[in-house]
């Protein structure tokens, strides 16, 4: 399992390594992959050229490149799930996170797409199970959009506006306690969640006895 990490690794830092001496070509072709295989996050490049951005035009030239091309490699993945069905990515995503994303989208619809473009949720495998679960391919584009729109958008907004201050905090311990605190109080509830997307699987023991009439 190491050694499979360190291989993954390796190529990721090929991929990004590659791909920062195309600038926004560069860009668009990690989003895509990213959306259709699940390879590289695309943050590992937008972050760095957000830094190095002259203006907002090129930070919003940085974010829509980013956007677009994810949404389009996410179309790619939901063509594969619409034709090859749940067995065949079930191979490479686990059947209890396929699970939880199908009952994602039958709970929350367009929204669940959303949530999964903006949050660590493998957004390759929801767009892989959107497929083999026909979701309507305008509410599911539509979804993608405005939740890739929104997660690169605010790392624009961010990195533009407050990047030294931001790069200035990396180097603080009280900035990684406070960062880290934070994200337990968040990881516990949304981990629940998570779980509990599979029914049955976060509740306590039931009581199965029968009593006679």
């Amino acid at each position: 399992m190491e050694g499979r990490r360190y291989v993954f690794e390796g190529i990721t830092d090929s991929i990004i390594g590659w791909a920062e001496g195309f600038g926004l070509l560069g860009l668009a072709v990690v989003a895509a992959i990213e959306a259709a295989l699940p390879f590289v996050p695309p943050d590992l490049l937008v972050l760095p050229l957000v830094l190095g951005a002259q203006g907002f035009l090129a930070i919003l030239a940085i974010v829509l490149t980013a956007t677009i091309s994810s949404v389009f490699g996410s179309m790619l993945g939901y063509a594969f799930g619409a034709h090859a069905g749940r067995p065949a990515f079930e191979r490479i995503v686990s059947g209890t996170t396929v699970s939880r994303l199908e009952s994602m989208t039958l709970r929350y619809g367009s929204a669940g797409v959303f949530l999964a473009a903006i949050s660590p949720i493998p957004y390759v495998a929801m767009a892989w199970t959107a497929g083999a679960g026909r979701m309507d391919l305008r509410l599911f584009v539509a979804a993608g959009l405005v939740g890739r729109g929104f997660r690169f958008g605010m790392e624009g907004l961010v990195l533009g506006l407050w990047g030294e201050e931001f790069l200035g905090l990396l180097g603080n311990p009280w900035a990684w306690l406070t960062g880290g605190l934070l994200a337990l109080m968040l990881f516990i509830p949304l981990n629940r969640w998570w779980s509990g997307l599979i029914p049955g699987e976060d509740s306590g023991p039931t009581n199965t006895t029968t009593h006679d009439p």
